[in-house]
């Protein structure tokens, strides 16, 4: 195999699991009633084993590095006595500023949208 084809296998590897990490994480946040930081910081452990065992890949699209730096964000609040309140407000509002990033270039207006009907009503 190639080196490019390698190193794109790594780099899409890598991208899989990252998502991953960070769906595993704010799933548990969105679904349990009174998580604890405990139980938190338990979660980010057991899940980031997984991520860990592959090696990091420099990340060039800005969606993917700011998914690289939503999950440094989550490894950061696992070091910090923030409140499990606090964590979750920060992470469900930058996974949403990162889904608008995401799907900004999918939903866009289009140019001639005003004339596209006339006369057709």
């Amino acid at each position: 195999m190639g080196e490019s084809k390698t190193e794109n296998s790594k780099r899409l590897r890598y991208i899989r699991l990252l998502g991953r990490f960070i769906n595993g994480i704010l799933s548990y946040l969105a679904k349990s009633e009174n998580p604890t930081k405990e139980q938190y910081d338990q979660k980010v452990d057991m899940n980031f084993r997984f991520l860990e065992k592959n090696e990091a890949v420099k990340l060039y699209k800005d969606e993917y590095m700011v998914l690289e730096a939503l999950g440094q964000k989550i490894l950061d609040f696992r070091a910090s006595d923030e409140s499990i309140e606090t964590i979750k407000e920060e992470l469900f509002y930058a996974q949403n500023q990162l889904e608008k990033r995401i799907n900004a270039r999918t939903y866009k207006k289009s140019k001639h949208d005003n004339h596209a009907r006339d006369g057709w009503d």
